[in-house]
C-alpha cells in the first residue's frame, strides 16, 4: 500500500511548491529509527476531510451573537445621547415638544397630587425570605427587573412566585413582597417604560416625588388581601390624605393602569365601608380627597384572554409560539418553564380572577348575538371616524368589496371547540351537558408526579376532558361554569373575593361585602358629585374577544385544551386569525370593557352611578410608529405602549394642571355607544 510523502526540493525547486511523491508503506516504516524528522503524512488522503460538525455550528453562532451584541452594545453607549434623536428628524422630520415641555410652554405647571395605581405583572416584586435554593436574593427582583433569576433556577423561581393553594397567600416560609416608590413600576425590564414616560412629562411642569405616590401592590393576591398581609389599601388611604394636607387642600388625580382600574374601584369602596373590613374613612371621604380618577386601558368588565390564561395558560401570542415550537413549550426538560409550570404557578394568583369577564350573555352576548355585531376588521381600523362610526364601513353590510358573502362573526361564542361550531346555526349544535359529568382521577393514579406539574387537570380524568368538549361552544355565562367544572379549588377561593354578575338590587346588604366591590355591575360609585371619572384607552388594535379551541394531547401531565391556530378565516373572515377572533380594542382589553361603563354604565344618574359623577371617554387611534428608531412610538394605543402616547400624556397633564373633565370632553373612535346601546342593562 503506497502512502504520499512530500521530498524534499531540490535548490532549482525552491520557488515551486512541494509535489506529493508516491512511496511504498516499507519505505515509510524503514524511516521510525533513523534521526531524521519524521515523514509528515497528508492524513486527508486516509481519513477524509475534516466535518464541520453541528456542536461547532452552534458554537460559532452563539459566537456571533454574543460578539454582536456586545459590539452594538458598545456603539449604543459610545454615541452621544442625541444622536437617535438626529437620525430620526432626518428621516421623519423634526420631531414635536414632549408634552410636559409643550404644556410648560403654555404656562401650565403642577397643581393636584398625582397617585399611579400599577396594573398587574407591571409592579416589581422582591424576595424578604425565601428556602435554601433562594439564598443570597434577598430584597433582590424576583419579577421585574432583568428576570435574571428564571433562567439562573427557574424551579426556585417558580416555587417562590406561587402562592398557597388553600389561601391564596405566602406559602411557609416564603415572603416576597411590593417593590416600593416610583421605580417599582417605572420600567418593566431595562428599557421598557411603563410609567417613565409619564412620570419624566409630569416633572416637567414641576412635579416631583413628594407630589406624586406609585401605589404598589403585590398584583398576584386578591384586593382585599393585600389589605390584610400588606395593609396596602391603609397605605394608599394615608398616602393620599398626607398628600392632600400637605399641598394645600388641593384633591389628588388618580391614575390606574389596566387591573389597577379595579383595585382602585375596590379601594373606593373599601375606604368609605365601616372597619373592620373597610378603611373607616366615611361616606364622604373620595368627595373630599379625590379630583380624578383617570383610567387608563381599565377592564372594568374584564378581558376574554384571563379566562384562556386560567383554562389553557395560552393567549393569542402563546398559541402561536406553541404552534411554531410545540415541542419547546410542551416538553420538560432540566425544570426550564413550560405551559403546565405556568399553569401550576399562575392558577395561584388570585388577582388574576378579578380580570374573568363579568355581566355574563347580558354584556357579552349569547349564542346569536353579541353587541359588536357586524364589525368589520379588515378595514375598520383604519376607516373609523372621530366621534363614532355607526355605519359599515365600505357601505355593504355583511358582504366583501367583491360582494361575497361574509361568514358571521359570533363573538357571543367566547369558546367553541371547532370552527365549524364557531359558525354554525345555534339551531343544528348539539350540546351535551357537561357539569354532572362524572370526574376520573385515573391520570393521577397512573404517574403522580402529574400533580407537581400543575393544579387540577390531572382530577379531571379522560370523561371529564371529553365532557368539556362535548358541550362545543361557551358563552360568557357558562364559561364561569366551566371554570369550576376544571379547577374546583381555584374557582372556590377566587369566589371569596369576587363576583361576575349583575346587581339586580343595589340596596340588598349582601353588596356590602368586599366581593363585589371591584364589579362595576355590582356596586356603586361613591357619593362625590364633584368628582370625575374618566376611561382613557387605544382602538384600532386587533384584540382578542373569542376563541376555537381543540382536545390537546392524551399524554400524562398534559394541558388537555389549547387554541387551535390552524382554524383561519382567510380574506372572506379576517376576524379569525390563528384561532382567535379579533375585535377592536388595545390588544389586551376589547373596546367593549373599557368602554362601557363611561359611555353608558355611569353616564349621568344611573343605579351605578346615583351621585351623578360626570363620565368622560378618551379614545387614542393606535399608529405604529413608522421606524425602529422611534421605540415603541408616541402615538400608540397598544396597551402598555399607550403610556408613551403623547395625546393621553397631556390630557392626564392637563387634568393634574386643574382642567376639568367638561374641558376635555369626549374623543370616540370606536362604535362604543352604538355597541353599547344594544346592551339591554337596567339603568
Amino acid at each position: 500500500m503506497s502512502l504520499l510523502r512530500r521530498r524534499k526540493p531540490a535548490d532549482s525547486d525552491k520557488n515551486r511548491a512541494p509535489v506529493p511523491v508516491l512511496v511504498n508503506e516499507s519505505d515509510a516504516d524503514s524511516t521510525k529509527g533513523s534521526k531524521a524528522s519524521p515523514v509528515p503524512v497528508l492524513d486527508s488522503v486516509r481519513r477524509g476531510k475534516a466535518r464541520w460538525s453541528c456542536l461547532d455550528s452552534c458554537c460559532w453562532w452563539i459566537g456571533f451573537v454574543c460578539s454582536t451584541w456586545w459590539f452594538l452594545l458598545f456603539l449604543y453607549n459610545a454615541m452621544p445621547a442625541s444622536f437617535p434623536q438626529y437620525v430620526t428628524e432626518a428621516i421623519t422630520g423634526p420631531l414635536p415638544d414632549p408634552p410636559g415641555v409643550k404644556l410648560k410652554k403654555e404656562g401650565l405647571r403642577a397643581k393636584h397630587p398625582v397617585v399611579f395605581v400599577p396594573g398587574i405583572v407591571t409592579g416589581g416584586l422582591e424576595l424578604w425570605e425565601g428556602h435554601q435554593c433562594a439564598e443570597a436574593l434577598f430584597r433582590k427582583r424576583l419579577w421585574g427587573g432583568t428576570f435574571g433569576e428564571v433562567y439562573k433556577r427557574p424551579s426556585c423561581w417558580v416555587e417562590h412566585m406561587s402562592l398557597d393553594n388553600e389561601t391564596g397567600l405566602d406559602p411557609p416560609g416564603i415572603r416576597v413582597r411590593p417593590v416600593s416608590g416610583l421605580v417599582a413600576a417605572d420600567y418593566f425590564v431595562p428599557g421598557y417604560f411603563v410609567w417613565a414616560v409619564l412620570i419624566a412629562n409630569l416633572a416637567r411642569i414641576g412635579y416631583e416625588e413628594k407630589t406624586m405616590y406609585m401605589a404598589a401592590y403585590d398584583w398576584r393576591i386578591s384586593f382585599q388581601n393585600t389589605e390584610v398581609r400588606d395593609q396596602s389599601l391603609s397605605r394608599i388611604k394615608s398616602n393620599i390624605e398626607l398628600m392632600v394636607a400637605t399641598n394645600g387642600g388641593k384633591k389628588v388625580v388618580v391614575i390606574p393602569h389596566s387591573m389597577g382600574v379595579l383595585y382602585f374601584l375596590h379601594f373606593m369602596k373599601w375606604v368609605e365601608a365601616p372597619v373592620p373590613m373597610g378603611g373607616g374613612g366615611g361616606p364622604d371621604w373620595c368627595a373630599r380627597h379625590i379630583k380624578a380618577v383617570m383610567n387608563i386601558g381599565g377592564p372594568f368588565l374584564g378581558v376574554p384572554k384571563a379566562f384562556t390564561g386560567l383554562f389553557s395558560a395560552e393567549a393569542k401570542d402563546v398559541a402561536v409560539a406553541r404552534a411554531l415550537a410545540p415541542d419547546v413549550l410542551d416538553f420538560d426538560l432540566l425544570g426550564l418553564q413550560t405551559l403546565r409550570h405556568v399553569m401550576r404557578m399562575t392558577r395561584t394568583w388570585d388577582a388574576t380572577m378579578s380580570m374573568i369577564p363579568k355581566g355574563g350573555d347580558t354584556i357579552w352576548g349569547g349564542l346569536d348575538w353579541a353587541p359588536e355585531d357586524g364589525y368589520e376588521c379588515s378595514n375598520g381600523q383604519k376607516k373609523q371616524q372621530k366621534n363614532g362610526n355607526n355605519g359599515s364601513p365600505n357601505g355593504n353590510g355583511n358582504k366583501t368589496k367583491t360582494g361575497v358573502e361574509r361568514p358571521r362573526v359570533n363573538y357571543g361564542r367566547m369558546v367553541s371547540f371547532g370552527k365549524d361550531v364557531a359558525e354554525a346555526a345555534s339551531s343544528v349544535i348539539e350540546q351535551l351537558d357537561f357539569r354532572d359529568s362524572k370526574k376520573g382521577n385515573a391520570m393521577a393514579d397512573s404517574n403522580a408526579s402529574c400533580q407537581e406539574v400543575w393544579t387540577e387537570y390531572h382530577e379531571l380524568g379522560s370523561v371529564g376532558r371529553k365532557a368539556v368538549a362535548d358541550y362545543k361552544v361557551y358563552t360568557a355565562g357558562s364559561v364561569l361554569d366551566l371554570l369550576q367544572f376544571i379547577a374546583p379549588k381555584m374557582m372556590r377561593r377566587g369566589s371569596d373575593h369576587f363576583s361576575y354578575g349583575i346587581a339586580d338590587d343595589l340596596e340588598d346588604p349582601k353588596y356590602s361585602h368586599y366581593k363585589y366591590w371591584s364589579n362595576p355591575l355590582e356596586t356603586k360609585l361613591p357619593d362625590a358629585p364633584e368628582m370625575e371619572i374618566f376611561s382613557m384607552y387605544g382602538v384600532g388594535v386587533p384584540t382578542e374577544r373569542a376563541y376555537v379551541y381543540k382536545m390537546a394531547s392524551s399524554a400524562e401531565c398534559s394541558i388537555p385544551f389549547q387554541i387551535n391556530t390552524s382554524a383561519e378565516g382567510g380574506p372572506n373572515n379576517p376576524c379569525l386569525k390563528g384561532g382567535v377572533y379579533l375585535s377592536d380594542g388595545d390588544e389586551t382589553v376589547p373596546v367593549l370593557s373599557a368602554g362601557f361603563m363611561c359611555a353608558r354604565g355611569w353616564r349621568g344618574k344611573t343605579r351605578f352611578n346615583p351621585a351623578g359623577i360626570k363620565t368622560v371617554v378618551r379614545e387614542y387611534s393606535h399608529s405604529p410608529p413608522s421606524n425602529f428608531l422611534q421605540g415603541r412610538g408616541s402615538q400608540s394605543g397598544a396597551h402598555v405602549d399607550i403610556m408613551g402616547n403623547f395625546a393621553l400624556i397631556e390630557d392626564v397633564i392637563r387634568v393634574a394642571a386643574g382642567a376639568t373633565g367638561e374641558e376635555i370632553g369626549d374623543q370616540v373612535f370606536s362604535e362604543v355607544f352604538k355597541w353599547s346601546e344594544k346592551i339591554n342593562l337596567k339603568l
